[in-house]
């Protein structure tokens, strides 16, 4: 799927094809591989799964922009779908924020999620989040919108108000991200029934995402429970992370106190299977076109 096809797809909820967009969350390109081999339609580059997995640091707003480019560009050259970008408060004020949208669009960006807390942020789902005021934010979707030089690409305003100043609060934030420009409507950590169902119809007209995070705040309704609310997109951001941490820790506890993989092998991938996520036979295939049997 193309940018402008992402586009068109997003912005016609009442078309024939009503599906919400599925996006798992990856942090590197092999995430991303095997997340296009099973057949998604787009991903979302996480700023906790960069933070997690390429720094070893939690989600409390060490990572920059040059860490998250660098990530989207990885990924964005090993995969044909369309990126989801998590750009955190817009790594500063409203001109740090137009700078981000042009580094983070150039890197390979579909989509440029900018969030309303204040500067250092935190996960979603932790606690002691605060958020700055809306007139801030504001002034960074303007720049943002102002600073793409693809109109394809699209800016997703999160607010997350709900967590600080309640729920009417974050839903009037959310109405004037929208007027202001966004593409794109993220209430965060909304935490009961009732405020998931509600919130897509108080702002109508674009689409929203919802963020599912496994132990985290929000109740984890089936995709097709959240499609049936509004969303037109549904967010698991960490779920490829946490089966990995799980898997890693598993495997090599086994080995720790196994000396040998024997009792889990069936938690690991076959060299085959790894070889054609990353794929070799192609790389194999495109050395011999170019080089033929010329012998070094």
């Amino acid at each position: 799927m193309t940018r402008h096809e992402f586009k068109l797809r997003l912005s016609s909820p009442n078309g024939a094809d009503k599906r919400a967009v599925l996006l798992p969350g990856v942090a590197n390109p092999l995430a991303a591989r095997v997340a296009q081999d099973l057949g998604y339609e787009a991903l979302y580059v996480t700023g906790a799964g960069v933070a997690n997995t390429e720094l070893g640091l939690p989600d409390i707003g060490i990572l920059g922009l040059s860490d998250m480019a660098q990530a989207v560009e990885r990924i964005a050259a090993v995969v044909d779908l369309p990126l989801v970008v998590d750009a955190d408060t817009g790594y500063g004020n409203s001109v740090s924020c137009y700078h981000a949208v042009r580094r983070l669009e150039a890197a390979g960006a579909a989509v440029i999620q900018i969030e309303d807390q204040v500067f250092p942020k935190r996960c979603g789902h932790f606690e002691g989040k605060d958020v700055a005021p809306a007139a801030e934010m504001i002034g960074k979707i303007k720049a943002a919108v102002d600073a793409r030089r693809d109109e394809n690409t699209l800016i997703m305003a999160r607010t997350d108000a709900k967590a600080v100043e309640g729920y009417e609060a974050a839903i009037e934030r959310a109405s004037r991200y929208a007027e202001a420009g966004a593409d794109i409507l993220f209430v965060e950590a909304l935490t009961t029934e009732t405020e998931l169902r509600d919130a897509p119809g108080r702002n109508p007209g674009l689409p929203h995402l919802v963020n599912v995070v496994h132990g985290g705040k929000t109740p984890p309704f089936p995709a097709s429970e959240f499609e049936a609310m509004g969303y037109g997109l549904v967010l698991y951001a960490n779920a490829a992370l946490q089966a990995s941490v799980l898997a890693m820790q598993q495997v090599l506890g086994a080995l720790r106190d196994d000396g040998s993989l024997q009792n889990v092998g069936d938690r690991l991938a076959d060299f085959v299977q790894r070889q054609k996520v990353v794929r070799t036979a192609e790389w194999d295939a495109m050395r011999l076109h170019y080089e033929g049997d010329v012998k070094p």
